[in-house]
């Protein structure tokens, strides 16, 4: 090897030489001859490989940005190559991203961030002067009065003395703790950080995670990351998705077979489902957890969404509070926020806040342990949490544009909530519970045995089976239920109802045309 080395540089130094000089061609000729004497080496194998990798992670699955997005992708890219579809674009209902769908921002919070982001703003007469007054709370919070440096890994001090005082406001006075607060980087942050203290134990011994089924699928996936034991209960899709106790009874009968079941996970207002929980649902959810020992996670992220003028959100901390000492003082809650979902939509800030009450004063410095392993949430999402929180009030600048906005925003929803649910309800082999809150569809579709046959055919469920014909036919990407959970013969898809009225009535008649054509060729 040193010598065909040797001959290369020899080679480099003959062509500079001049005419006279051995050609460079002969010379890497015998190079070549040199190295090929050597004998080759097998390629080394490597260490990281799908037999070698940790199986947990395997074990993951996340249907929301799951097989049928990763096709939606490809489509994309040959529609842009020129490659002729029977549609112009796609349209990824998958996910509630409210800014990719053409919701726009809140005025307020991307001047407090702008303001943030670039201080020297300040002096501009073009910011509203609460929106700077904001902004210089936040920054003198700020290590060296910028939101580029680390803040104390439970988030910036005063931004948790704004998520405290939002929360005793919307309770109706219930005190909240600011040391009880942990910024997070969204909701889901929060919920796999609870998750992972909360997994312990083994055999039948090991924590069992009570999770509702429809669910959405961070949890079954962070269960399968932390090898914990998924317990199912089923939400009554005959009766809008309610949450019965009974069905909590049962699971954690059979649960106790073989696991420990530990911890209940209830997402208000319901993903994918849109149901409302009711105040007498949530006391009965709480008694059942005080009986049984269990850890209660309410996942709210959806508590600005509630649509149906018979629903209310209630959160599960002020009803724990009003039950009395024997609940409030005893019953360990971690209730989960965001700046991703509500009137704001604001995904990738990465905004969120956890608040964890009940927790043993030594597993408070877990969890603080634990939390400062990943140094500490992006200040720029604890800022745009901040907004959320303490939004402007009646007598600032920005109050009645601010107003306006949100009322849009929420009044658009609720408008795109009825016109799904009685859209879909029109189609023969659909049927469509009412959208009460959060921001998606999940209607039940019919699909015939010889669909169902074919779908085997292809290795897929059969509702993957579905959504990937939508998705082919006419650009619609929705995921299907079976990434979600449903029960053994029925089948769903879920559907976001984000994109503006025109598009989604498109939408809805293309979804129509296409399930009519379906029942027809699988008849």
């Amino acid at each position: 090897m040193q010598r065909a080395a040797g001959l290369v540089r020899r080679g480099r130094c003959l062509q500079a030489a001049g005419p006279w000089s051995r050609s460079q061609s002969s010379v890497a000729a015998e190079a070549s001859a040199v190295l090929k004497v050597r004998p080759e080496r097998s390629p080394r194998e490597r260490i990281l490989t799908l037999e070698s990798m940790n199986p947990q992670v395997k074990a993951v699955e996340y249907a929301v940005r799951g097989p049928i997005v990763l096709k939606a992708g490809e489509i994309e890219l040959e529609l842009q190559r020129g490659i002729k579809k029977p549609f112009t674009e796609v349209i990824r209902a998958n996910i509630g991203d409210a800014h990719a769908m053409g919701q726009q921002p809140i005025t307020f919070l991307r001047q407090v961030m702008a303001l943030c982001t670039y201080p020297d703003l300040l002096d501009s007469p073009s910011f509203p002067e609460d929106a700077k007054k904001r902004a210089r709370r936040i920054l003198q919070a700020c290590g060296g009065n910028s939101l580029g440096a680390y803040s104390a890994s439970q988030g910036v001090s005063c931004i948790r003395e704004d998520v405290a005082a939002y929360i005793t406001r919307r309770d109706g006075g219930v005190p909240a703790d600011p040391d009880n607060i942990y910024l997070t980087t969204g909701a889901s942050d929060g919920i796999s950080t609870i998750l992972k203290i909360l997994v312990s134990g083994g055999g039948k011994s090991r924590t069992g995670v009570m999770i509702p089924i429809p669910q959405y699928p961070l949890y079954s996936a962070v269960i399968s990351e932390l090898d914990a034991i998924q317990v199912n209960y089923y939400l009554d899709e005959d009766n809008c998705w309610a949450l019965n106790v009974n069905e909590l009874r049962r699971a954690v009968r059979e649960a106790k077979n073989h696991c420990d079941p530990k911890v209940l996970c209830i997402i208000n207002p319901g993903n994918p489902t849109g149901q409302v929980q009711s105040r007498k649902c949530i006391e009965d959810v709480i008694h059942f957890a005080w009986e049984e020992k269990l850890f209660l996670m309410a996942d709210e992220v959806y508590q600005d969404n509630v649509y149906s003028p018979d629903c209310r959100f209630h959160s599960f901390k002020k009803v724990l509070y009003e039950m009395g000492p024997e609940y409030s003082n005893n019953v360990e809650l971690a209730s989960f926020h965001s700046t991703s979902k509500g009137y704001m939509g604001e995904c990738g800030y990465r905004g969120g806040y956890m608040e964890v009450i009940n927790l043993h004063p030594e597993i408070k410095g877990q969890l603080v342990k634990l939390l400062s392993v990943r140094l500490c949430p992006p200040v720029s999402g604890q800022a745009a949490m901040d907004i959320l929180v303490k939004p402007p009030v009646p007598g600032e600048e920005s109050f009645q544009q601010f107003s306006r906005e949100k009322e849009s925003v929420l009044g658009n929803l609720a408008k795109k909530a009825k016109l799904t649910e009685d859209l879909f309800n029109q189609v023969p082999g659909i049927h469509c519970n009412p959208l009460q809150g959060a921001m998606y569809a999940f209607p039940r579709i019919f699909i015939p045995d010889k669909a169902v046959e074919a779908a085997q055919v292809h290795k897929m469920a059969p509702d993957m089976f579905y959504c990937m014909k939508l998705l082919e036919e006419t650009g619609i990407c929705v995921v299907p239920g079976s990434g979600f959970g449903q029960r053994e013969g029925t089948y769903h898809f879920r559907m976001t109802i984000l994109p503006p009225v025109e598009k989604l009535k498109t939408v809805l008649q293309k979804v129509k045309d296409f399930h009519m054509k379906f029942l027809e060729k699988y008849a």
